[in-house]
């Protein structure tokens, strides 16, 4: 992940200048390019795909349905569900609150919320899913990225809000 969000980074300066369909394209491009093991293939796809999806609909102005979308893409990619100890297990429910129009305080508490659930879980999917039993107990690392990134989204568009 650190790889990815320096490469992202170094691109600061060219991703600033574009519409924001074609910059999540372009992260996303560049998080696949970057990042080893599956964070990013699902990562970059979440982000071309509400890239594409937002070009798609009505003025980009439907974020919600893009990011599910997006979500649905990135459950295609890994051949993953909800409930199977993923990243997913935080994007449906972020992406439930924020089609709800759920204040950006609520959004941070079910990411954290929903991350920590994991522990409960038998990992499915990933490096986790050779522990078998042993995967319970244990935060899902996807899970638990994803929910940081909700959380770190969530705290610059509150600091970063029209007045």
């Amino acid at each position: 992940m650190r790889r990815g969000c320096e490469a992202v980074s170094a691109e600061e300066a060219t991703v600033s200048s574009l519409p924001l369909p074609d910059a999540l394209e372009r992260i996303g491009l560049t998080l696949v390019m970057s990042i080893g093991g599956a964070a990013g293939p699902l990562y970059g796809t979440l982000l071309m795909e509400m890239g594409r999806e937002l070009r798609k609909s009505d003025q980009g102005q439907d974020f919600s349905l893009a990011l599910k979308q997006a979500i649905d893409a990135v459950a295609r990619r890994g051949r993953s569900h909800p409930g199977d100890k993923t990243l997913l297990d935080v994007l449906y429910p972020v992406q439930d609150a924020l089609a709800h129009r759920s204040p950006l305080t609520d959004i941070v508490r079910r990411a954290e919320l929903s991350a920590g659930c994991t522990a409960a879980m038998k990992a499915m999917r990933g490096r986790a899913a050779y522990l078998g039993e042993r995967s319970i107990g244990h935060v899902d690392p996807g899970a638990s990225s994803c929910a940081l990134l909700t959380i770190a989204i969530c705290r610059y568009l509150e600091e970063h809000r029209p007045a």
